[in-house]
């Protein structure tokens, strides 16, 4: 099965709703590379790696988010660069 990376840009009201840690979750029960983080203009990015199926399916799910979040846009787009093994979640840029 091909694999895929993408990095991803999520705005709304999606800080301050446990975005983040919703995204490390779901990404670590699909099995995805990558990180997430808060952007200081109140959006979040993320960078998921890992299965064609996987990736298109947590893209999906950040169009929804956790609970509390209203997410406005989601915009896809491909990534090429060097990545470590793993989800975390960074610091705020």
């Amino acid at each position: 099965m091909a694999t895929k990376i993408v990095r991803v840009h999520i705005t709304g009201r999606v800080q301050g709703v446990w975005y983040r840690g919703w995204t490390v979750q779901e990404a670590q029960r699909a099995d995805l590379n990558g990180w997430v983080r808060n952007h200081s203009d109140g959006s979040v990015e993320a960078l998921f790696a890992g299965l064609e199926d996987s990736v298109d399916a947590m893209i999906e799910a950040c169009r929804q988010g956790p609970p509390s979040a209203q997410v406005a846009d989601v915009v896809v787009e491909p990534f090429e660069g060097p990545l470590t093994p793993g989800f975390r979640q960074l610091p705020t840029v």
